[in-house]
């Protein structure tokens, strides 16, 4: 049976249908919609993560709809129990040739870990991406300069996972193997390479900045903040009281505008790269005072200083090892490494997944410990 006002309505205005129709569309659209957010969920809803002090807007807002979104990558990684070890059990420097690193491992566990790498960098190649495609008994040559690659990058792994354990492991047994980098490619995405100057038309401050590069974060910032800060030593952070500064630009040490706009793009790309916004480190009334930072700061200055180490000792000595399609297109240089190359978008990469826990061998320096 209709409502009263439903049937009022018609016999006072037969010929008006268009009032009760916008009515009950607009009730019947809003009934649609609620029962659609009951049952899917607010696709909009969103989660904050207080990082500083009450009242500061320290806080890191993100839609719930991406926080629970898993790594897509995730699903292709491959991992594996090591085998059990005994002191009987024939080591791989004993069985195999040239084996320069990964030595101490036994056999079964040495061939685990090189099927492994095999999964996580040459999937589609296999064996033969570092060993080429002749029998196993030329396995022991560095014809190939993947194979000579792929024995640092293994002695770089350890090396991070060991000594910088205040970046990969602040908060929890985490790490970082090839996978971590590589994801199932030959080479890792979000490598980079030296770009400035970025012209032949000027010269100084105006060649590295106001042209859109994938270093600047696809703005006008200047392009350069990677290899000043990720490859050379230069010192990040400009903070003067002072509108006019008594100092002269051109004497060493001293921090001009030019770089506080370069500090301002790295932190820029480093935003990107674990897709929080400045927050997440820093008290933004006071940028200036250390006293007001949080303990994600101090993990990612140790991640900076961290891949400072991986591009001047381990992967620019590699420049003579790479053929040239390996190589910059302007320098010729070596591809080096920066936050996004293992965060990729995530505060964690792979979302925190602990990727040591079954490969202890990439873990430490020395001899592994199996539990």
């Amino acid at each position: 049976m209709l409502p009263k006002w439903f049937t009022d309505w018609n016999r006072d205005k037969p010929v008006d249908i268009y009032g009760p129709a916008v009515l009950v569309g607009a009730v019947g659209g809003a009934v649609l919609v609620a029962a659609l957010l009951i049952s899917a969920g607010q696709p909009f809803k969103t989660k904050s993560m207080q990082t500083g002090p009450r009242g500061t807007g320290m806080v890191q807002p993100e839609f719930v709809s991406e926080v629970t979104a898993t790594d897509p990558t995730i699903a292709n990684y491959y991992s594996d129990e090591p085998f059990p070890v005994s002191a009987d059990d024939p080591r791989a420097s004993e069985v195999y040739e040239n084996v320069q690193v990964l030595g101490d491992l036994t056999e079964d566990n040495f061939n685990r870990l090189m099927a492994a790498i095999t999964q996580w960098v040459a999937p589609e190649q296999g064996c033969a991406y570092c060993h080429g495609n002749g029998g196993i008994e030329t396995y022991a040559s560095d014809d190939l300069y993947t194979k000579v690659v792929s024995r640092r990058m293994i002695e770089m792994t350890q090396n991070i996972n060991e000594a910088w354990a205040g970046h990969v492991q602040a908060n929890a047994e985490v790490g970082v193997n090839c996978y971590t980098c590589h994801r199932g490619q030959n080479v890792p995405s979000e490598i980079w390479f030296r770009q400035t100057p970025l012209g032949d038309t000027m010269e100084g401050w105006g060649a590295v900045q106001n042209r859109v590069t994938v270093q600047s974060q696809y703005t006008s910032l200047p392009s350069d903040a990677l290899e000043t800060y990720l490859l050379s030593d230069g010192p990040i952070g400009v903070h003067d009281f002072q509108s006019h500064v008594d100092a002269r630009p051109w004497q060493e040490d001293t921090a001009t505008w030019q770089d506080a706009e370069r500090t301002y793009s790295l932190m820029n790309y480093v935003s990107n790269s674990l897709g929080v916004n400045c927050t997440f480190c820093h008290n933004t009334r006071a940028f200036y005072d250390g006293g007001q930072v949080t303990p994600q700061w101090a993990t990612e200055s140790v991640g900076i200083a961290m891949v400072r180490e991986m591009n001047q000792e381990y992967l620019v000595p590699l420049q003579d090892v790479y053929p040239e399609i390996r190589l910059g297109p302007l320098h010729g240089d070596a591809p080096k490494a920066a936050c996004k190359t293992c965060h990729k978008g995530y505060q964690q990469p792979m979302q925190g997944l602990n990727v040591i826990g079954d490969w202890p061998e990439l873990a430490t320096t020395g001899s592994p410990v199996y539990d």
